[in-house]
């Protein structure tokens, strides 16, 4: 049987490239996505590191009307459609402050990629989905953040943005359930990407103090361990299930 194909958005950084990593060792053959310059070093990087079959496509997210080219020339590269979809991508709060100061262009910037882009794109993906035999299994990951159930203040378009694509995730695992189409949200906690690496001093005393119970930064690799199972379908009748990765985080504490 020919190797599975999945889609990786954000795939050439940080916790994308973990997930892609993992993927590509467990057998899939990867294609990432971004709206990176094809011959930037990250993607360069990133094809070195997943290796001779592993394909790059630059799409932004946000351009929603490209979605059916992107699956296209996915498919047309690897010599298979996709039957995982991670998407990964997304982009924090252009400015961390007082909600009241909260401008409607860096809401609407949030929620276009975040939310809009990621629900369109997995919309697109369970459209083809459902056309396609039921092996290889076949299975949507949406990655959204702890902040989907933490709130932010001083950057809430970001908490309402990964607050809906949970909500999306959970009707989209409602909608093809009936197809064996799995559906899963990975919520992680404090990761140590290029994204945080501003406010690495900040957390590196808040985790000190016991704000993770586990004791440390995640990394990219421990999302990437938690998608390989379900992208196999090890999970299958756990789908619509949300998976915090953040060891500990968001677990309520007195």
């Amino acid at each position: 049987m020919t190797a599975p194909v999945a889609l990786v958005t954000g795939g050439q950084q940080g916790i994308g490239l973990g997930i892609a990593e993992a993927l590509a060792r467990a057998g899939f053959r990867v294609a990432i996505a971004s709206r990176s310059d094809p011959e930037a070093g990250s993607v360069q990087e990133a094809l070195r590191r997943l290796g001779p079959g592993a394909r790059f496509l630059r799409h932004d997210l946000a351009e929603i009307g490209t979605v059916p080219a992107l699956f296209d020339r996915v498919e047309t590269e690897m010599g298979a459609p996709v039957c995982t979809l991670v998407q990964n991508a997304g982009i924090g709060a252009p400015v961390r402050g007082d909600l009241l100061d909260l401008r409607p262009e860096n809401f609407d910037l949030v929620l276009d990629v975040n939310l809009r882009g990621a629900f369109f794109l997995a919309q697109e993906a369970a459209r083809r989905m459902v056309r396609q035999p039921p092996e290889p299994y076949r299975s949507i990951i949406l990655v959204t953040s702890v902040s989907a159930v933490m709130a932010s203040p001083e950057r809430a378009e970001y908490c309402i943005s990964k607050a809906g694509a949970a909500m999306a995730a959970q009707v989209l695992a409602l909608r093809l359930a009936p197809e064996g189409i799995g559906v899963f949200e990975l919520r992680p906690g404090i990761i140590a990407t290029a994204m945080t690496e501003g406010v690495r001093d900040r957390y590196d005393a808040r985790i000190a103090q016991g704000l993770v119970p586990m004791g440390r930064w995640g990394q990219p690799a421990d999302i990437g361990s938690v998608v390989v199972p379900l992208a196999r379908g090890d999970f299958a009748f756990a789908t619509g299930a949300a998976i915090p990765v953040d060891g500990g985080l968001s677990v309520p504490r007195l």
